[in-house]
């Protein structure tokens, strides 16, 4: 087929095509708008914000309002697994939701409606499998970008997500086991810090409990142990983290701390799921 540019540009033949390519789409970035659903849509629409797709609440629709081949400015600064600059690698999915509002009690989370996540879950389904995505290439906003934002929020149903195969969740068993090991004592901060960049985010490697590192883990508890999101390193957060990393869990830093235990056979010693037993890994 020959096409001619729309200016009078050159006559392109299109009648051969390579078998050696891929989508340019590595992420999902999922957010929510803070505003209803007028505001949502001038804003994604006139304003110098974008995003591919914007699902109303009620009743459920899936707009799109940029062509999945053109780039939408949803990340805005942004980082995942070591790529920068996520705008020009990801599909933005904003979802009409107030967020929260401050109370004398403190941050108060509005909840999902299950109509709207349901439309979220198929249009995933359909976009991991146009552009050959995994579940765990499906990330928040937080994620991202943790020190600037916290959609899509504690109450987002990640749960149900990895039960549709949309989204990851942390093996119960393997949370058990590392827990376990770790019997209520924590890993250092340096070991969180390691941990998390070898899940995706982009954290200082100080060594130091510094307020970018709060945030890093406040994002990764907001998302897999909504409870409690204080950023505060922690047994629980540690054994989701080394759950969803397991060679985190084989760092020399997962029991450099047991030396002040006054057990002679340190639980991080047990042998791990699918490994060696971790001293050998010491040895």
């Amino acid at each position: 087929m020959l096409l001619v540019g729309c200016t009078g540009g050159p006559r392109i033949d299109t009648s051969h095509q390579s078998r050696s390519h891929d989508s340019r789409v590595r992420y999902v970035v999922l957010h929510y708008t803070s505003s209803g659903f007028d505001r949502s849509l001038n804003a994604l629409t006139l304003g110098p914000v974008s995003s591919h797709y914007l699902i109303d609440e009620g009743p459920a629709t899936i707009y799109r309002l940029v062509d999945e081949d053109r780039r939408a400015w949803h990340a805005g600064e942004s980082s995942w697994q070591g790529r920068s600059y996520v705008n020009g690698i990801s599909i933005g999915i904003e979802l009409v939701h107030r967020g929260f509002i401050e109370t004398p009690q403190g941050r108060r989370w509005y909840p999902w409606e299950q109509e709207q996540i349901d439309n979220l879950v198929t249009l995933l389904e359909d976009i991991l499998q146009r552009h050959d995505l995994a579940p765990e290439q499906v990330v928040g906003h937080s994620d991202v970008a943790p020190q600037r934002k916290v959609d899509p929020g504690p109450l987002f149903p990640w749960f149900q997500l990895a039960e549709a195969g949309v989204a990851i969740w942390p093996d119960a068993d393997s949370v058990a086991l590392y827990q376990a090991q770790l019997a209520g004592l924590t890993p250092s901060i340096s070991w969180f810090q390691q941990a998390l960049a070898g899940f995706g985010y982009e954290v200082p490697q100080t060594g130091l409990l510094d307020k970018p590192t709060l945030n890093v883990i406040a994002a990764f508890q907001m998302r897999f142990r909504p409870a409690r999101h204080d950023g505060q390193p922690d047994t629980q957060t540690a054994a989701i983290l080394a759950a969803l990393v397991p060679t985190a869990a084989q760092s020399p830093l997962w029991c450099a701390y047991k030396q002040t235990s006054e057990s002679t056979t340190p639980p991080c010693l047990l042998p791990l799921p699918d490994a060696s037993p971790i001293q050998d890994i010491l040895d």
